[in-house]
Protein backbone atom coordinates (compact mmCIF):
# COMPACT_ATOMS: atom_id res chain seq x y z
CA UNK A 1 0.00 0.00 0.00
CA UNK A 2 1.27 3.22 -0.92
CA UNK A 3 0.30 6.74 0.75
CA UNK A 4 -0.06 9.69 -1.66
CA UNK A 5 -0.54 13.62 -0.64
CA UNK A 6 -3.51 14.73 -2.50
CA UNK A 7 -3.07 18.21 -2.25
CA UNK A 8 -5.25 20.05 -4.73
CA UNK A 9 -2.94 21.77 -7.07
CA UNK A 10 -4.14 22.01 -10.31
CA UNK A 11 -2.19 19.44 -12.28
CA UNK A 12 -4.00 17.34 -10.15
CA UNK A 13 -7.01 17.58 -12.51
CA UNK A 14 -5.79 16.20 -15.42
CA UNK A 15 -7.79 13.32 -17.58
CA UNK A 16 -4.52 11.44 -17.38
CA UNK A 17 -3.59 12.04 -13.99
CA UNK A 18 -6.95 11.04 -12.90
CA UNK A 19 -6.58 8.22 -14.85
CA UNK A 20 -3.80 6.44 -13.42
CA UNK A 21 -5.02 7.02 -9.96
CA UNK A 22 -8.28 5.58 -10.38
CA UNK A 23 -6.59 2.67 -11.79
CA UNK A 24 -4.04 2.49 -8.97
CA UNK A 25 -6.42 2.87 -6.11
CA UNK A 26 -6.23 -0.59 -4.56
CA UNK A 27 -2.77 0.51 -3.92
CA UNK A 28 -2.77 3.19 -2.82
CA UNK A 29 -4.07 5.72 0.94
CA UNK A 30 -5.08 9.35 -0.58
CA UNK A 31 -4.40 11.61 2.00
CA UNK A 32 -6.53 14.69 1.11
CA UNK A 33 -4.46 18.02 1.93
CA UNK A 34 -6.58 21.55 2.15
CA UNK A 35 -5.88 23.56 -0.81
CA UNK A 36 -3.03 25.53 -0.12
CA UNK A 37 -1.30 24.07 2.45
CA UNK A 38 1.99 22.90 1.38
CA UNK A 39 3.34 22.92 5.21
CA UNK A 40 1.29 20.01 5.40
CA UNK A 41 3.04 17.57 2.64
CA UNK A 42 6.37 16.43 3.19
CA UNK A 43 7.68 16.67 0.06
CA UNK A 44 6.74 19.98 -0.42
CA UNK A 45 8.87 20.90 2.76
CA UNK A 46 11.77 18.64 1.26
CA UNK A 47 11.44 20.86 -2.21
CA UNK A 48 11.47 24.01 0.04
CA UNK A 49 14.80 22.95 1.68
CA UNK A 50 16.35 22.23 -1.82
CA UNK A 51 15.59 25.64 -3.06
CA UNK A 52 16.79 27.54 -0.07
CA UNK A 53 20.46 25.12 0.16
CA UNK A 54 21.08 24.18 -3.15
CA UNK A 55 19.59 26.48 -5.99
CA UNK A 56 18.47 29.46 -3.80
CA UNK A 57 20.03 32.61 -5.79
CA UNK A 58 22.38 30.10 -8.45
CA UNK A 59 22.69 30.64 -11.49
CA UNK A 60 24.13 27.55 -13.04
CA UNK A 61 25.82 27.50 -16.34
CA UNK A 62 24.35 24.14 -17.47
CA UNK A 63 21.77 21.78 -16.64
CA UNK A 64 24.70 19.44 -15.55
CA UNK A 65 25.85 22.15 -12.81
CA UNK A 66 22.35 21.93 -11.47
CA UNK A 67 21.98 17.94 -11.46
CA UNK A 68 25.07 17.90 -9.17
CA UNK A 69 23.99 20.49 -7.07
CA UNK A 70 20.90 18.54 -6.57
CA UNK A 71 22.30 15.35 -5.88
CA UNK A 72 24.64 16.73 -3.35
CA UNK A 73 21.86 18.40 -1.63
CA UNK A 74 19.92 14.33 -1.59
CA UNK A 75 23.54 12.66 -0.97
CA UNK A 76 23.77 14.77 1.93
CA UNK A 77 20.40 14.39 3.05
CA UNK A 78 20.36 10.69 3.09
CA UNK A 79 23.80 10.34 4.82
CA UNK A 80 22.06 12.56 7.55
CA UNK A 81 18.37 11.88 7.23
CA UNK A 82 17.32 14.09 10.24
Amino acid sequence: MAYLAWDNTSTHHDDEIEAVVCGAMEHLVLLHLPTHSPWLNPTEMLWRQLLREATHCELFESIKALSAATLAFFRCRNAQPA
